[in-house]
């Protein structure tokens, strides 16, 4: 008998409300008691059992945010040609291993990716759990709640897949809730998981259900459609051709190209969601404006759209109950790529990670209004002039100039920390800005690239918003507008890879190869460089922990070049 605590824990989950104006915290569906005297023996009989494992299981994904500081948003930031790994002077190098593809940057660091390896199989087991259960609960009859609560822990699956497979390409598949030393998996396999998952969730959860600012961080109909497009357009890419997948790891699975076109198209005409009107309203930093001396922001000036704004369509949500006695409920990575210990309020201090390559920047065209909503510019803004900021220099590793804007952490005119509400808590444990996983404009934009009749428009509408003239549809000027519509979001390095057209990632290390330049380290004139060799050597792919390899017992491979 398995007790659920080990597979279904902190279910005792504060309430995380939206960041909006007064930074208030209201009531979330992630607010449940927990019941720790659960057992396999007497849990997934009821209706409301299987509530709370799917809160379990929504819960299990926010962990890979809340626990560790490398999840796979980081790792594709730091992957790509956007940022530099940075952090501090006299830190460890395991960020520049995997900014630079190199093992040898660090060569202790066999772990680099252990606590995300354990966070994601951990999470995977609760959604098999109630997914393998779902037959023995008494569904109530109308509810219309069987449906949607295991195509909401389906369509989680597949996003935790999804994410592992384009991190590390290789990876054991477990669709049942089982502990046991498994091989690698044929990608093919889990992608076809990914399929059956997702088209599930298109099928089972209602039109209506988990919209508006109530059940913001609950996963949509739409949302399902969205990552099923996303998913189309990187397995296609990067390994050249369509899905029909009909072997015996995984349900027989196919995706094409209609189908992708279809469900992208399906969202746009439901009316759901639409463009926040100006960029920089989808993030805080960027629009929330501190009264000097005092906690919350001036609701005259500010103008920040909310965390459940009309244009995000998936969300990972923190809480800012997060403490140092195992209670991971807070945004952990946010930290990590705030300013090297320098506050200026808006923006809060962190560990300097992720500074912004200088060189990225030319991709934006002049005028564009995205620019300034996305990066911190130390001198253009005056915060180089602080008295604290020498300090901070001195102690910068691969410094630029330039930090993310779109998620740093949050700072009052007063100093205290605004990532929290109230304005106190630990800024490494309490930061609440969720990581939007997909907004409105992604579906215009891959409706675009799929070929819709209402290609140039969708492109128009983009661009529009971010002050700039029309262009022709084309894939290369699709791309370019990616490349600064999603910049710092964890897209644009899958969106380089899936260009790989059957496993040729050339226009990853081209791209790699070109964000190098010179930095400064603790003060002192450097540069970063890329080795070619190196990017293509891995095949794009990143370290299988090694302490997991010798776990098991060498059933395990690392992936070529690491």
């Amino acid at each position: 008998m398995k007790s659920l605590k080990s597979n279904i824990f902190s279910l005792g989950i504060a309430a995380a409300g939206a960041l909006a104006l007064t930074a208030s915290c209201g009531d979330s569906f992630l607010d449940v008691s927990s019941k720790t005297e659960s057992n396999t023996d007497n849990f997934y009989k009821s209706e409301n059992d299987a509530w709370r494992a799917l809160i379990g299981c929504y819960d299990g994904w926010r962990q890979l945010g809340s626990a560790t500081t490398l999840n796979f948003y980081m790792a594709a930031t730091i992957m790509g040609d956007e940022t530099f790994g940075a952090t501090g002077n006299g830190d460890g190098r395991g960020y520049q291993a995997i900014d630079q593809f190199d093992q040898s940057q660090s060569p202790a660091d066999l772990t680099l990716y252990t606590e995300a390896w354990k966070l994601s199989y951990a999470a995977i087991y609760r959604c098999n759990e109630l997914i393998t259960r779902e037959n023995q609960i008494e569904w109530i009859e109308g509810s219309g709640n069987h449906g949607l609560y295991i195509g909401e822990a389906r369509a989680i699956r597949a996003i935790m897949y999804f994410d592992m497979v384009k991190l590390w390409g290789n990876i054991p598949l477990f669709l049942e809730p089982v502990n046991e030393n498994r091989e690698q998996a044929d990608p093919d396999a889990v992608y076809a998981a990914i399929v059956s998952d997702l088209k599930y969730a298109i099928e089972n959860i209602p039109d209506d259900a988990n919209l508006g600012v109530d059940n913001s961080g609950r996963i949509s109909k739409y949302a399902a459609e969205g990552m099923l497009a996303r998913v189309y357009l990187y397995y296609t890419g990067y390994y050249g051709h369509e899905l029909n997948y009909s072997g015996e790891l995984a349900p027989a699975a196919s995706l094409t190209k209609a189908e992708a076109l279809n469900a992208v198209e399906d969202v746009v005409t439901s009316g759901n969601y639409q463009l926040v009107d100006n960029y920089k309203n989808l993030w805080p930093a960027a629009s929330l404006v501190p009264i000097p001396g005092e906690n919350g922001w001036d609701t005259t000036l500010s103008t920040y759209a909310g965390d459940a704004n009309p244009e995000v369509m998936i969300s990972q949500k923190y809480t800012p109950t997060g403490d140092w006695d195992g209670n991971n409920d807070g945004n952990r990575w946010l930290v990590m790529v705030g300013m090297r210990n320098l506050d200026s309020a808006p923006y809060g201090r962190g560990w300097g990670a992720c500074t912004v390559c200088p060189n990225y920047l030319k991709k934006y065209e002049p005028g564009d209004t995205r620019l300034s909503a996305s990066v911190i510019d130390i001198k253009a803004e005056g915060i180089d002039k602080l008295a604290d900021f020498n300090a901070s220099w001195k102690d910068w590793r691969e410094y630029t100039g330039y930090c993310m804007k779109k998620y740093t952490p949050l700072r009052y005119g007063n100093g205290n920390t605004g990532s929290n509400p109230d304005g106190t808590g630990d800024m490494q444990l309490n930061n609440i800005q969720p990581l939007t996983i997909m907004r409105y404009a992604d579906v215009l934009l891959m409706a675009a690239e799929l070929g819709s009749p209402n290609a140039q428009s969708y492109l128009d509408q983009v661009r529009e918003r971010a002050g700039l003239a029309t262009v022709n549809v084309s894939m290369d000027n699709i791309m370019k507008e990616r490349a600064v519509e999603f910049a710092f979001e964890g897209i644009r390095y899958w969106d380089l890879m899936r260009q790989a057209n059957g496993g040729d990632i050339t226009a990853v290390a081209d791209a790699v190869v070109a964000s190098g330049g010179a930095v400064e380290n603790g003060s002192a004139p450097g540069s970063v460089a890329f080795s070619r060799e190196k990017i293509l050597a891995t095949k794009g792919l990143s370290q299988i922990p090694h302490d997991q390899i010798t776990l098991s017992n060498g059933v395990l491979k690392q992936n070529p070049g690491w």
